[in-house]
C-alpha cells in the first residue's frame, strides 16, 4: 500500500507510521518503506539513517537487494523500516537515464521474501516525481490523507490522474483503495464540511475513522516511537488504532470475496 499525497503536510509520514504500528500490534508482519528523503518515517521508527549508509537509495540506484537493508524496529516485534537517507534527494535525478526507471521499487520488492509481510507500507515524498510512481507502480493500493482543512481536495485531482496514468502504462492492478481524514479539529465547521465534501466525493473509500488534531501525534516522532507506544491512550492513538482496524477488516472482506 503507497501512502501518498503531494500536498505537504498533510499527514502522509504519521499515517504510514502509525498505521504500521497499529497493524503490527495486531500481530500482523509490517514493513515500512522509507522512500521519501527527509526520511522522517525511519526517524520515528528509531531506524538508523545517516546520510552514506546502506538504505533505499542504493537499492534504487545500485541494485542492492532489498533484504540487506531491512531493519527491525526496536522493542516492536512484527515491525520493520527500510530507512531513506538524504542521497535519496539525488534519485529522482540518477533515475531519468535508467532501464525499467520506473519500476525499480517493484523489481526490489519481488525478488524480496515480500510474502512473509502481511503488509507493507510505501511513505512517499511530497511530490509526483519518480519516487512517487516507483511507490505507485509497486503497489496495489493507494491510501490517500486528507487534511480536513480549505484547500484539502485542491491538486487531488492530479494525483488521481496519476494512478490513472500508472494503472494504465506500468500496474494494472493499482487502485485508490483507502482516503483517511486527518487533522480534525472537531471545533471548527470547516473541518466537518471538508468531511462531508470528502465523503460525498470518494463514499466507501473513505474509512470511518478520522485522525484529530492532537499534539500527542506531533510529539512522538521526536521520540523515535510511533504514537502507538508513547501514549496508547490519546485520542490519536485509538484514532490510528481504529483506523487499521478497518483496513484489516477490508482487506480479509477483499479475501474472503
Amino acid at each position: 500500500m503507497t501512502v501518498a499525497n503531494q500536498k505537504g503536510g498533510v499527514g502522509k509520514t504519521t499515517t504510514a507510521v502509525n498505521l504500521a504500528a497499529a497493524l503490527s500490534m495486531h500481530g500482523q508482519r509490517v514493513l515500512v518503506v522509507d522512500l521519501d528523503p527527509q526520511g522522517n518515517a525511519s526517524t520515528a521508527l528509531a531506524t538508523e539513517h545517516r546520510s552514506g549508509m546502506p538504505s533505499v537509495y542504493q537499492v534504487l540506484v545500485d541494485d542492492l537487494a532489498l533484504s540487506s537493508i531491512v531493519k527491525p524496529v526496536p522493542e516492536m516485534p512484527n515491525l520493520y523500516c527500510a530507512p531513506a537517507t538524504l542521497d535519496l534527494a539525488g534519485a529522482e535525478i540518477e533515475l531519468v537515464p535508467m532501464v525499467g526507471r520506473e519500476a525499480r521499487l517493484k523489481r526490489a520488492l519481488a525478488s524480496f521474501e515480500a510474502g512473509t509481510f502481511d503488509y507493507i507500507l510505501i511513505d512517499c515524498p511530497p511530490s509526483l516525481g519518480l519516487l512517487t510512481v516507483n511507490a505507485m507502480a509497486a503497489a496495489q493500493e493507494v491510501l490517500i490523507p486528507i487534511q480536513c482543512e480549505y484547500y484539502a481536495l485542491e491538486g487531488l485531482t492530479q494525483l488521481l490522474q496519476n494512478v490513472e496514468l500508472v494503472r494504465a502504462h506500468l500496474n494494472q492492478q493499482l487502485s485508490v483503495s483507502t482516503i483517511l481524514l486527518t487533522m480534525y479539529d472537531g471545533r471548527t465547521r470547516l473541518a466537518s464540511q471538508v468531511a462531508e465534501e470528502v465523503r460525498s466525493h470518494f463514499g466507501d473509500t473513505v474509512l470511518d475513522a478520522v485522525i484529530p488534531r492532537s499534539v500527542r501525534v506531533s510529539e512522538a516522532p521526536s521520540y523515535g516511537q510511533s504514537v502507538m507506544t508513547y501514549d496508547p491512550g490519546s485520542s490519536g492513538a485509538m484514532a490510528y488504532m481504529e483506523a487499521a482496524r478497518e483496513i484489516a477488516y477490508r482487506a480479509a472482506a477483499l479475501a474472503g470475496a
